[in-house]
């Protein structure tokens, strides 16, 4: 099993009752990814972080393999969320795969 796991901040620009939209928004679109891309096993979206994090959100994904993850990484499905509803609105990302 290969883990692919997002940290993301979101831009300041936001107010927190935006940020709240656009955590809820990612989430439902990511999660909505479950079941359309070949290999994805689980996919979970935390949008509640605790006061002590410097993350806004994190994205928790877990594939069959390497080649899945890559796959999942230009599936339309994903490229779609990725592009409506994730980079328009983050402002930093840190990513770590793993093999579990």
């Amino acid at each position: 099993m290969v883990k692919h796991v997002i940290l993301w901040n979101l831009k300041d620009e936001f107010s927190d009752e935006e940020k709240a939209q656009i955590k809820k928004d990612i989430k439902d679109g990511l999660e909505g990814l479950k079941g359309q891309i070949p290999g994805l096993t689980e996919i979970v979206v935390n949008i509640e972080p605790l006061a002590s994090s410097n993350g806004d959100l994190m994205l928790d994904s877990t594939f069959t393999d390497e080649a899945s993850l890559k796959g999942y990484a230009v599936h339309p499905a994903h490229v779609a969320v990725a592009d409506g509803k994730v980079r328009p609105f983050t402002k930093s990302r840190v990513c770590m795969d793993y093999v579990n």
